[in-house]
């Protein structure tokens, strides 16, 4: 479980987020609820803390002031910013100080679990946590496989959310671990089992180049066939005749 550490200056909403979560499903033991950065920053000297969950505005000492005081002494801590106003300045600030994500009131749930399942997984690979989490070694090489037969069994439908949701990992994250283990996005792949699957349509003489589009989930034959055209460099109508030798 990592550590995650709550601060927020107003009681319901720093009880909100430690109450109506699954964080230890999420991989995270919330270890205290604050109201300011300068009990939060009396806290992270005294104690361990992973992952910061904290407002900007707040009395004593601000999201961005801790951040600042986190970053001078050089503590790995992953510090999510949380804040009602959405002017750039805080952002762009933020940034300066390695914040990993900036997330704007009234907070989404989804948005939430998501954020938090990639910081998981982000955490897993730095401290190499794979096999002290009963994955197997090839955890990741398991799951792009795993996508790639749906990819392929699924051709006509497939998507990144549905894949993600398939391997129980965020879409962001899943993209970012399939382009790392196959040097390709999530969506050329997809398009190139598709071209490769239409390639083999293509030879059976008794389908039409519509039949094939409709195949491989295009509703349009003409974008099927820019897409094929810019796979292989000819037409479907043209591959088709130079295999029948003509």
């Amino acid at each position: 479980m990592y550590k995650l550490l709550i601060v927020d200056d107003e009681l319901g909403i720093r009880e909100g987020l430690r109450d109506c979560y699954p964080w230890a499903e999420l991989g995270y033991e919330v270890v205290q609820c604050l109201g300011d950065g300068k009990a939060a920053l009396d806290y992270i000297e005294r104690f361990c803390v992973d992952v910061l969950l904290c407002d900007i505005r707040m009395p004593r000492m601000d999201g961005l002031e801790l951040c600042r005081e986190i970053r001078r002494r050089q503590l790995k801590i992953t510090i999510i910013l949380l804040s009602g106003y959405s002017e750039f300045e805080y952002a762009r600030e933020a940034l300066r100080y390695g914040v990993c994500d900036y997330i704007l009131k009234p907070v989404q749930y989804e948005f939430i679990l998501n954020i938090f399942a990639e910081v998981r997984e982000e955490l897993d690979i730095r401290y190499g946590k794979q096999v002290a989490d009963d994955k197997p070694v090839g955890y990741y090489e398991q799951i792009v496989e795993q996508v790639m037969r749906y990819l392929v069994e699924n051709c006509q439908t497939a998507s990144l959310d549905e894949a993600a949701e398939l391997v129980s990992l965020s879409p962001n994250y899943l993209s970012k671990i399939f382009k790392r283990k196959t040097g390709q996005n999530f969506s050329e792949y997809l398009i190139e089992v598709k071209m490769k699957k239409a390639a083999r349509l293509l030879q059976d003489v008794n389908l039409r180049t519509y039949e094939i589009a409709e195949m491989l989930g295009y509703d349009n034959p003409k974008n099927f066939s820019r897409a094929f055209k810019a796979y292989y460099g000819t037409t479907p109508r043209e591959y088709k005749g130079q295999e029948r030798g003509q």
